[in-house]
């Protein structure tokens, strides 16, 4: 058999391998519904209400005027906007290149050429001859897109830009939780300096009723030499205490954008436990416009639907009409005489047969990229009903940690009371007067850690809820008036 004729089923089917057609792909990605994602046991017990979601301005239930500035200071300055910002224009920047792609393009182009010929390109063969070539022309092209995959593109193109401009807003609640949490982080240093102050305090009023007994004869060298050191491990704390609060001060100043020298200036927090956070009644339903993130996931799915349309269409076959009309003359010829004057136009049609497989290949990532942003928007649905039952749990734990420890606290001072009373009174034991303040030191550090960790949970929480962002229409909705607007 003749080597063209084996060769022959190889070749067949190396072309029907890259024929261009979009038979057998598909997406497998379905977004959850979040109806199904239960959480009617977790929100069991907390109070609802219509108002429960947070303002824009939710940091201000914090109670401290000073962190409202510094918020809005961190907004107008800070480097983590102004890359947002800078993403949400090259988005812009691509509607505008996919709107540009639908339209019509008309060139014009005028030249003039100074020439001498040799005896080769003189039609007389004599040579040394100068002419003088002088161009002007205008070119029209444009594709018809019969299927719709330029205008699927563009709106893809939307759907990204409106994911970046509400990207802009999840950056921006991001920061102003961050800074939130900073300021309360460097509040709850400042506590522990006090605290650790307060040890110290404590301690040298013990040394000097050590030194007293040991004087009097009541207590051994021993006794003073613990008591000397337990001085030197509080001055220790304290000194550790104060950096603390330098390193948080730091952190806080590098949300706002500034340098570290900006710690020094910052205000002493006066955070206060914030005021009990009301749930609303449809919390799961109206998530969904209340997370900036979430908003973003679904017009991103979108989006890349869009683009699979547009890659389907590149199976399809398109027209495309150019036209060109112009004049050219040489030296001495009329420029705009008849003979000089020329045009065309024709359409086009474009037929994919073969390509290699380029366009299954488009339509592969295109699909991919589709169950991607599915699974993305399902992840980030998840998480955020996850964010909001732990910090609602979390709360609720906390309240009753903070009373059940008070009372802890309350109770090591008055212990502490009565233990220094007996010691200075030469009638108390130097174990039990130690003992008791290391019980209040840990129930003081304690107490403050708690009162931290639910002002920094209450955070979380109305950062969970959206932070004051309200999408007022649908994504369908949305593209819709996006895309009149550009009309």
């Amino acid at each position: 058999m003749p080597l063209r004729i084996r060769l022959l089923p190889l070749l067949c089917s190396l072309i029907l391998a890259g024929c261009a057609l979009p038979n057998g792909l598909h997406t497998e990605g379905q977004t959850l519904d979040v109806a199904n994602l239960h959480s009617e046991n977790t929100l069991k017990g907390n109070t609802l209400s219509t108002a429960g979601w947070p303002t824009s301005d939710w940091w201000n239930s914090l109670g401290d005027p000073q962190l409202d500035i510094l918020i809005r200071q961190a907004l107008r300055s800070s480097p983590d906007l102004q890359v947002a910002d800078a993403r949400a224009r090259q988005a812009s920047a691509t509607v505008l290149a996919a709107e540009a792609d639908r339209m019509p393009t008309l060139d014009a182009n005028a030249g003039i050429t100074r020439e001498r010929l040799s005896a080769v390109d003189d039609p007389t063969g004599q040579g040394k001859r100068y002419a003088t070539l002088r161009t002007l022309s205008a070119n029209f092209d444009y594709s018809f897109d019969l299927w719709g995959g330029q205008r699927a593109a563009w709106e893809a193109a939307v759907g990204r830009a409106n994911a970046s401009e509400v990207d802009r807003q999840a950056a921006r609640l991001t920061l102003s939780a961050d800074v939130a949490r900073a300021y309360n982080t460097l509040g709850q240093a400042w506590a522990m300096q006090d605290l650790a102050q307060k040890d110290l305090e404590r301690t040298r009023t013990m040394l000097n009723l050590a030194s007293k007994r040991l004087s009097a004869g009541l207590d051994s060298k021993f006794q003073y030499q613990q008591t000397e050191s337990l001085e030197a491990s509080a001055e220790a704390s304290l000194t550790d205490a104060r950096q603390q609060v330098r390193a948080a001060g730091i952190r806080l100043a590098v949300l706002l954008g500034q340098g570290p020298d900006r710690a020094a200036s910052l205000p002493r927090p006066g955070l206060i436990a914030p005021a009990a956070v009301s749930l609303p009644p449809t919390l799961p339903a109206e998530l969904l416009g209340r997370r900036p993130d979430l908003v973003a996931a679904r017009w991103r799915v979108e989006a890349a639907t869009k683009d699979i349309k547009a890659s389907r269409t590149a199976f399809y076959p398109n027209i495309n009409l150019t036209a060109a009309a112009g004049t050219k003359s040489l030296l001495g010829d009329a420029f705009f005489g008849a003979p000089s004057r020329y045009f065309s136009i024709g359409p086009a049609l474009s037929l994919p047969i073969f390509d290699g497989g380029r366009r299954r290949a488009d339509l592969a990532g295109s699909n991919a990229d589709y169950d991607l942003a599915v699974a993305q928007y399902n992840q980030s649905l998840v998480a955020a009903l996850g964010d909001i039952g732990d910090a609602i749990t979390r709360l609720d734990s906390l309240d009753i940690q903070i009373r059940q420890q008070m009372r802890a606290r309350d109770i090591a001072n008055d212990s502490w009371g009565n233990a220094m009373q007996r010691y200075s009174a030469g009638v108390g034991n130097y174990l039990d007067a130690l003992s008791v303040e290391q019980q209040l030191i840990q129930a003081e550090r304690q107490l403050a850690a708690l009162n931290a960790d639910r002002t920094d949970t209450a955070i979380l929480l109305m950062q969970a809820l959206g932070g004051g962002f309200h999408s007022s229409v649908s994504s369908n909705a949305a593209q819709n008036v996006a895309m009149n607007q550009a009309h």
